[in-house]
């Protein structure tokens, strides 16, 4: 399919152009992630369902959302980035339209845990990685923090109107308005998505080399991708990024991102105003995560990722606290929190690079982000079962801020012993 000649030309690099087509179906699959959030009490009040039995359908959205990632990334090598893209935004609008209808508690399950996370574990920070390294050669770093930061903008355009849409119509009209967003990008990501920069006669932005880009090969997408993961499990590098991802995810997606917002509730804050402060943390987190994609192009990512753990760390150990000064302290919380919410992703997607190769980052990164939502699903979870048990996250705050200094620590030691030669075995056998 042809695309618009001033798309085309060479003064404007077509990169940039899928970038934003990038961010911009990240931007939405962000917003519908983060939804459960606002509709936790409504779906108690409605249905009667404990806290507990919603944050395990939520929980099993996010390692979904966490496991597709590695085999998502796999498969674009078979069908291309724009139809799995297609594909993808098309069951998560199915999945959350069809949650307007539920009744039951295995309705919830069934939709918003298995048909929304398979979705949206493909448009997932994987999607980024891949894209930013077939479309860039230089500012990496600084195109993945945009990116990556379009998590932080979907919460911040969203979740307030999502709120206000909830509070005023009810959550099946907030439901109904997510469905909408994402078949609403369905025809321009058909339409002007490409694949790879050969298709459109470009190299890669940056890129002033003669060569011609490689064909990639046809690998069996299961047996690679379970391939990769045997072999990275052999390298103590994976396992640092692995572990630290898990405990990333514990402390954005499960904890702050599905239970803020009930917690504030909890504590007499409205809904409104407590997703603004996700929304607060959204607009700082979009600066944070863009800063730190443009000092992961200069600065050692292992000292990074230590300072960005220690600070999240005693942020959230501060939460609990914060409360205690009504909403201003809260506010405090949300700056700094915000600042920090994914700025870790960039260093991290460079940290994977240099392990195991820039041609493997896909899938490599991908069985790094299912440790990511694992850790974020065990945290959904857990946090629902200790409000329900304790009737206070107090515990669920101080642990994870105690888990994210443990992982300032751990980062450190990445990249410390030398290569066991996976990069090579991951690339002979993928």
């Amino acid at each position: 399919m042809p695309i618009p000649s001033f798309l085309a030309r060479r003064s404007f690099h077509y990169g940039f152009f899928v970038a934003g087509l990038t961010f911009l179906a990240l931007l939405v699959a962000a917003a519908i992630r983060s939804a459960p959030g606002v509709f936790i009490v409504p779906f108690e009040q409605e249905f009667g369902w404990s806290r507990a039995t919603i944050s395990l359908a939520i929980s099993l959205n996010l390692v979904l959302y966490g496991l597709i990632g590695p085999f998502a990334a796999t498969v674009m090598e078979q069908i291309g980035i724009r139809w799995m893209m297609v594909f993808s935004l098309a069951a998560i609008a199915i999945g959350v339209g069809l949650t307007t209808l539920m009744s039951a508690p295995w309705q919830l399950i069934l939709l918003w845990g298995i048909v929304v996370g398979c979705g949206s574990g493909v448009i997932a920070l994987v999607l980024g990685a891949i894209v930013v390294n077939r479309w860039f050669f230089e500012r990496r770093g600084l195109i993945l923090g945009i990116l990556t930061a379009s998590t932080a903008t979907g919460q911040l355009v969203f979740l307030p109107i999502l709120s206000a849409i909830t509070h005023r119509f009810g959550w099946r009209a907030g439901a109904l308005v997510l469905t909408g967003a994402a078949l609403l990008i369905i025809p321009a990501i058909a339409i002007f998505m490409r694949d790879r920069p050969a298709e459109v006669g470009l190299r890669p932005f940056g890129d002033k080399s003669e060569t011609g880009e490689l064909p990639q090969p046809k690998a069996n997408s299961i047996a690679s991708t379970f391939n990769a993961l045997w072999l990275g499990m052999g390298n103590r590098d994976f396992w640092l990024l692995f572990g630290s991802f898990f405990i990333c995810g514990a402390s954005t997606n499960g904890l702050i991102g599905t239970h803020l917002i009930p917690a504030c509730i909890d504590h007499g804050i409205p809904e409104v105003k407590a997703a603004g402060l996700l929304a607060i943390m959204g607009l700082f987190d979009f600066l944070g995560t863009t800063i730190s994609g443009w000092l992961s192009d200069r600065w050692n990512n292992r000292y990074l990722l230590c300072w960005y753990y220690g600070l999240r760390g005693l942020s959230l150990i501060f939460l609990p606290f914060s409360f205690n000064f009504s909403f201003y302290g809260l506010s405090v919380f949300a700056v700094f929190y915000g600042l920090d919410w994914i700025a870790t992703v960039p260093p991290t997607v460079r940290l994977v690079a240099n392990a195991f190769g820039k041609e493997n980052v896909g899938v490599m990164f991908g069985w790094i982000v299912a440790g990511h939502q694992i850790g974020a699903a065990t945290a959904a979870f857990g946090a629902g079962v200790l409000r329900t048990w304790m009737g206070s996250y107090f515990q669920a705050f101080i642990l994870s801020g105690v888990l994210c200094l443990i992982a300032a620590v751990c980062v450190l030691r990445i990249g410390q012993t030398p290569s066991k030669g996976n990069s090579q075995l991951l690339k002979q056998e993928t």
